[in-house]
């Protein structure tokens, strides 16, 4: 399960699948080093993005 507390750098590594999904999201810069350390909290942050709906599309 994917929550507001994993990193980008394990969704990447670990749900390759799900990829697709943040960059529908406008997360274009997942293959950035420091991306890969950020939470899906801080990203959805940065982005501008509500973090419930994108955890809600990453963990269907």
């Amino acid at each position: 399960m994917i929550t507001k507390d994993t990193t980008i750098g394990d969704v990447v590594k670990n749900f390759p699948d799900k990829i697709d999904i943040l960059m529908d999201f406008g997360m274009g810069c997942i293959g950035c080093p420091a991306s890969l350390s950020e939470t899906i909290e801080q990203a959805a942050m940065v982005h501008g993005l509500d973090v419930d709906d994108l955890i809600e599309a990453l963990n269907k």
